[in-house]
């Protein structure tokens, strides 16, 4: 990979990493916000669930990408035994185009469905939050996750960034 690319691919690390570090200090002060307020002055934060779910749901989606690129993925390894290092090279890369290929359907889907829900103009009960945004979002880092897969799959240097080792077992 070359620098240009790898300099971007940090940037890419760092914006996604420092939002879902902000959106995680925002769900943790909401929660206790919200805890104190209630149990100590029985005055709840109204439309903390609210709150609560959509920045769970940006945190999630912030994160999709982060793990699609680190490679942190739940997977199984029962198929890479009984392969050289060629074919687990190879089996990755597949996987790598198809899990793209879908992703970026899935991406689609949502951004029509985004537009659907912007069109109506949904909002949340409580504080009357806009929901369409927030699809829109969600439709954002899906697309991000799926351009991530197909790079790894096409880029060599991407794809053996962090070679799988079957005998290497997880911290996570």
């Amino acid at each position: 990979m070359s620098s240009r690319s790898s300099e971007s691919v940090a940037w890419l690390d760092r914006v996604l990493g420092a939002a879902a570090a902000v959106l995680l200090l925002g769900l943790m002060a909401v929660t206790t916000v919200d805890v104190i307020g209630r149990y100590i002055f029985n005055w709840p934060l109204r439309g903390a669930f609210e709150i609560t779910e959509l920045l769970l749901l940006a945190l999630v989606f912030a994160g999709l990408p982060l793990v699609s690129r680190a490679d942190e993925h739940v997977t199984l390894d029962f198929i890479d035994r009984a392969l050289g290092e060629r074919g687990r090279l190879l089996l990755r890369r597949l996987v790598d185009v198809i899990c793209g290929l879908i992703i970026l359907s899935l991406a689609w889907r949502v951004f029509v469905k985004a537009g659907k829900i912007a069109g109506y103009a949904d909002t949340t009960d409580v504080l009357r939050i806009p929901v369409g945004p927030f699809v829109y979002f969600m439709a954002l880092m899906v697309a991000v996750t799926a351009v991530v897969h197909l790079i790894k799959a096409i880029l060599p240097a991407a794809a053996e960034q962090k070679a799988f080792d079957p005998d290497k077992v997880s911290p996570t």
